[in-house]
């Protein structure tokens, strides 16, 4: 599996579809971006809106999404395996459309913010976005296109930035309209996922879907394959035929022989109560989101501004935004080229280490100031650029990679669930805790997270760098690495 090539028509294809998946996450990026360079507006008197905003308002514009988010996330599953994925990522695109439209033409300030709240609807679709792209690409690519959910996010950031630096206000705003429905026209130019359309019993459309993205004869031997490792992972009795792994024999009689009877559809619940190798693929993925979380990465994101002040005062914030931006987006762009190479694990856990070595810096620096005032913004940029270059992507990947079909809506739903919660606590705990023990101290704790994330993957975590679901699974049983799909 490591060692097969991809045509270049099917890269090419794949490459483009994901793009256009990702678009979602560049969607959000706008939304999170437009209230940074329109606050100043907006509590001015001579504001575009009804009336200027209140503190509270202002701190309300900018969270609001993460709540809209945490709202919607819980029905990703529901909503993945009920629609497809090709229709849920459209659906999740309307929230976005909705929101810039009505925003063009309002002024009334609790709508807007509404809006924005609305718009984090969206912005939990990025769940669904990992699963089709991970679904749709060769082994070879996954990782790379897969990690493209969170480098478009950065690049709606930086081009958001951008736009609020030289373009009027409704002149932003139908921007972000105008490519909100361009995301959903595009999606309509690719085709479903081929494993959902197997598990609704759709076998000469999943034949399709998979000649569309491999760019190869619907008849040919490599959909044959295609078609036996997805039979595979549906297969009710996977579980059976993963304990028996070891026993080639065993295995290979199990996936010959047909299901006795029609096999009943089990609830998510049951068949991870079943699924051992679910159950610590779904664990392995909290504990990698909380962590990567909790390492500090969204403190610097919503309070990098009084940081750069202090830093560089005599520099715009808008400007320090726009560097932000594309540091983070440098980032993932170099850690999307690097994940098929190195893999998940490996820089995951060099990236930790490095992250917790700037926020040792970085609390060093707000502590003690030892350094110059510049060196401040050196960490920020630093610890953001490091972070992202493994840390802040691979959890992103391992969620569409590590979970049977089954479970797959369920176990994204939660990974992403957990996200929002971990910016929730962080965010709010950090102001409080900043203010008793000092900045400094407090990133010495993010450090703390740091190396503890790291000593995690380096110990528990298993390399997927590559390979297809079942085999990832036998990983988290503990088993040697060997596919089970039979040859076609």
């Amino acid at each position: 599996m490591e060692g097969e090539k991809i045509k270049i028509s099917a890269f090419l294809v794949q490459t483009a579809a994901a793009m256009s998946i990702a678009c979602l996450t560049l969607l959000t990026g706008f939304v999170y971006a437009w209230p940074s360079y329109t606050l100043a507006n907006f509590r001015s008197n001579d504001t575009v809106l009804s009336y200027p905003l209140s503190t509270w308002q202002v701190s309300l514009l900018g969270s609001v999404t993460n709540i809209g988010g945490l709202v919607v996330t819980p029905t990703c599953g529901y909503i993945v395996d009920r629609l497809g994925r090709k229709y849920s990522a459209m659906l999740f695109g309307l929230p976005n459309v909705i929101t810039w439209g009505i925003i063009s033409v309002t002024t009334n300030v609790p709508l807007v913010i509404g809006l924005i709240g609305f718009a984090g609807a969206g912005a939990a679709g990025q769940a669904i976005s990992s699963i089709y792209i991970g679904e749709i690409c060769h082994e070879s690519i996954r990782g790379a296109l897969t990690s493209t959910t969170v480098s478009c996010f950065f690049a709606g950031l930086l081009f958001s930035y951008t736009l609020g630096g030289y373009l009027t206000y409704h002149q932003v705003v139908y921007v972000h309209l105008s490519l909100s429905i361009l995301y959903i026209l595009l999606l309509t130019l690719f085709a479903e996922s081929p494993v959902y359309l197997m598990k609704i019993g759709k076998e000469q459309e999943a034949k399709k879907a998979i000649a569309f993205y491999r760019r190869v004869d619907v008849s040919s031997k490599e959909v044959e394959v295609e078609i036996a490792k997805i039979k595979l992972q549906l297969d009710p009795r996977i579980d059976q035929i993963l304990e028996s792994s070891n026993e080639p024999a065993a295995a290979e009689g199990l996936i010959k022989s047909p299901p006795a009877g029609e096999a009943k559809p089990e609830s998510t619940w049951k068949y991870l109560k079943k699924s051992k190798s679910s159950r610590r693929a779904l664990l392995a993925v909290i504990m990698v989101m909380s962590l990567t979380i909790l390492m500090g990465s969204i403190v610097l994101q919503v309070y990098a501004e009084p940081l750069f002040q202090e830093a560089v005062p005599t520099m715009s914030a808008n400007t320090c935004s726009i560097f932000l931006a594309i540091d983070y987006l440098i980032a993932a762009l170099v850690c999307a080229s690097m994940l098929d190479k190195f893999g998940r694990k490996f820089l995951l856990t060099w990236t930790s280490i490095g992250s917790g070595v700037f926020c040792v810096l970085l609390g060093t620096q707000l502590h003690l100031h030892w350094g110059p005032h510049w060196f401040t913004a050196f960490c920020i940029y630093g610890f953001c650029f490091i972070y992202n270059l493994g840390a802040g992507s691979v959890p992103f990947v391992l969620t569409a990679e590590v979970f049977l079909p089954e479970i797959r809506g369920f176990g994204n739903s939660v990974s992403m669930a957990f996200m929002w919660i971990m910016n929730f606590v962080t965010l709010v705990i950090f102001n409080p805790l900043a203010d008793a023990v000092g900045l400094g101290v407090l990133f010495y704790g993010f450090s703390v997270v740091c190396f503890i994330g790291a000593l995690y993957s380096h110990i528990c975590l298993p390399e997927t760098k590559g390979l297809t679901v079942d085999v990832i699974q036998l990983l988290f049983l503990g088993k040697r690495r060997a596919s089970i799909v039979p040859k076609a």
